[in-house]
């Protein structure tokens, strides 16, 4: 049986390059490319993007600690 951090690795793991949405605390909502995460699950997305209720806002590339990600699923 796969724990959490392996199933999130593994999702992470086959998601490299592609189009990722993470959901963070704050209600924060960021879809970018997944460039690299770590045994932490911290992530880089490059150009990302926040996700607004009335639009969207560029952020280019970002570092996230996993202690802040709630949720990530590809696009």
């Amino acid at each position: 049986m796969l724990s959490v951090s392996d199933a999130a690795q593994r999702l992470l793991s086959e998601n490299v390059g592609r189009l990722i949405l993470v959901r963070l605390r704050g209600n924060k909502v960021l879809r970018g490319v997944l460039r690299s995460f770590d045994q932490h699950l911290n992530i880089v997305l490059e150009d990302a993007e926040e996700i607004l209720e009335n639009g969207s806002r560029r952020l280019g590339v970002v570092v996230i600690r996993g202690e802040n990600v709630i949720l990530m699923s590809p696009v």
